[in-house]
C-alpha cells in the first residue's frame, strides 16, 4: 500500500511538472505571437532611434517668469503628429512616427494643422538665430529664449523674419506651409521646443512658466 502511494505521488508530480510546462511554452508562443503582430516586414524598411535634427540648438542662461503660449493662435488648428513619448500610449506613438525612404524616425515635436492657412507665432520673447531652407523639412525658423530655451519651427511659408532679429511673444513669424518629410500633413507647422540642450514635448509645456529652477 505504501508502495502504490508512492508511485501515485511521483505520477501526479510528473503530470504537474508537464501541465506546468505546458502553460510555460503556450504563454511565450502566444507573446511572441502578439510581438510579431506589430511588427511589418522588416526585409523593407529600416528602423531607427535618431530624432529629425541631430544636433543639439545652442541656448542662453537668463531667467523670465512667462508662460509660454502655443505657437498659432487659431482655435481651429489641432494636432495632426504627435510627439514620440516611449511611455505613451500605443495610439498616439504610431501618430508620432515619420516614415521616409523606408526609414521610420520618431517626431521630437509636434506638428499642427487641420486648417487651411494659418499664422505662426513665437511662443516667447527671444532673439532669432537661424532662418534656413531645407529641402526635406522645409523653412525652418530658430529662436533662442531666456532660461535656456529654444523654440523651432519648420513646415514655414511667408517668413517675416531674419537672423538676429528680437521677437516678442506672440508676434507673428510666418505662416504654416508644408514639408517633404509627411505631404500628407498638407498645411501645418512643425513646432520643437529644447530645454537645456533636450528636446521636450511641446504640450506638456505650454502651461508652465519659464523661470530658472
Amino acid at each position: 500500500m505504501e508502495s502504490r502511494r508512492l508511485k501515485s505521488s511521483a505520477v501526479i508530480a510528473i503530470y504537474s511538472l508537464g501541465i506546468i510546462a505546458l502553460i510555460g511554452t503556450i504563454y511565450l508562443i502566444e507573446r511572441s505571437i502578439a510581438k510579431d503582430s506589430f511588427k511589418e516586414d522588416e526585409t523593407n524598411y529600416s528602423y531607427v532611434s535618431k530624432t529629425i535634427f541631430d544636433e543639439s540648438i545652442p541656448v542662453m542662461n537668463e531667467d523670465s517668469g512667462v508662460q509660454i503660449i502655443r505657437p498659432y493662435t487659431n482655435e481651429n488648428v489641432k494636432i495632426v503628429k504627435n510627439y514620440y513619448d516611449y511611455k505613451g500610449e500605443e495610439e498616439t506613438q504610431k501618430n508620432s512616427i515619420f516614415f521616409h525612404e523606408n526609414t521610420y524616425m520618431q517626431s521630437t515635436g509636434v506638428s499642427y494643422g487641420g486648417v487651411e492657412d494659418f499664422d505662426v507665432v513665437a511662443v516667447l520673447d527671444g532673439t532669432v538665430t537661424n532662418v534656413k531652407e531645407d529641402e526635406l523639412l522645409g523653412t525652418i525658423v530658430e529662436i533662442k529664449h531666456s532660461n535656456n530655451t529654444t523654440s523651432v519651427y519648420q513646415s514655414l511659408k511667408d517668413v517675416s523674419v531674419k537672423k538676429d532679429d528680437q521677437v516678442s511673444q506672440g508676434q507673428t513669424i510666418a505662416k504654416a506651409g508644408t514639408s517633404n518629410i509627411d505631404t500628407n500633413l498638407k498645411n501645418h507647422v512643425y513646432f520643437e521646443l529644447i530645454k537645456d540642450g533636450q528636446v521636450v514635448n511641446p504640450e506638456e509645456n505650454f502651461t508652465k512658466v519659464n523661470t530658472e529652477q
